[in-house]
């Protein structure tokens, strides 16, 4: 299996510590976030991981060579300029020949306990574009998701009426694509957001989705981070979330 991380943002809401330090490499409970991401992704078989970087990429190109202290094989693809939004670094690191086939893509700053291997089979072998959700209720930020029998039925993010049409559900940060949804959906060269992919594919009917059992976490604000070094611990997290 491989996965693409996509760790090229400025991380505004975590500031002074990334004015010097990218998202990605923010410690937790001691180590880089970053050793954490890779740590679980080796140990749920996961082979190759191609890291999409941007601001100060440089630190993670460094910091996670190529792979060998995981056991795993990176690569990374600068986000470049334009910059093109998180689909449009997708297809970037598609056009360079980085990746292919299906994938796992996992935002660089969240952390999502899910058995990797049944998300894979949701997705019936990386085939079906497939959204790794959880049940939200506006308790961990906006609910984005409708889901029913094991699809994503309408994603669609900042609806003010999301619990009036049924909206419980929310992205846990976790997908698997294909590059040929990728090249379907989102042009070369031009700049796409992967929201508004995941919008128009579940509009299309064409959207599975996998519901995780336990909430996900994310170090893109104080909360969060301690939210998630208290889950790594041992302790339970509580809080609310945002991206």
């Amino acid at each position: 299996m491989q996965c693409l991380i996509l760790a090229g943002g400025r991380g505004e809401r975590m500031k002074p510590l990334t004015d010097r330090c990218p998202k990605a490499l923010i410690e937790v409970n001691g180590v880089p976030f970053a050793h954490h991401q890779l740590d679980w992704l080796a140990r749920q078989g996961v082979g190759r991981v191609v890291y999409s970087i941007g601001y100060l990429g440089s630190q993670i190109r460094d910091y996670v060579g190529g792979g060998g202290a995981w056991g795993l094989d990176i690569a990374c693809v600068e986000d470049g300029r334009p910059l093109l939004g998180t689909a449009g670094a997708i297809r970037r690191a598609l056009d360079a020949g980085l990746i292919s086939g299906g994938f796992f893509v996992l935002y660089g700053d969240s952390y999502v306990a899910v058995d990797l291997a049944s998300v894979w089979a949701a997705s019936d072998g990386g085939s079906m574009p497939t959204l790794c959700v959880f049940p939200n209720d506006g308790r961990w930020d906006a609910s984005n998701v409708i889901f029913d029998d094991g699809r994503v039925t309408l994603y669609e993010k900042g609806r003010a009426d999301a619990r009036h049409i049924g909206m419980r559900h929310i992205d846990a940060g976790l997908s698997v694509l294909s590059g040929d949804v990728i090249t379907g959906e989102v042009p070369a060269g031009e700049p796409c957001d992967l929201a508004d992919v995941f919008h128009r594919l579940s509009r299309a009917g064409r959207l599975m989705g996998y519901e995780a059992a336990e909430r996900f976490y994310e170090i893109g604000s104080p909360s969060g981070l301690a939210e998630l070094e208290a889950r790594l611990s041992g302790a339970k997290g509580g809080g609310s979330r945002t991206r």
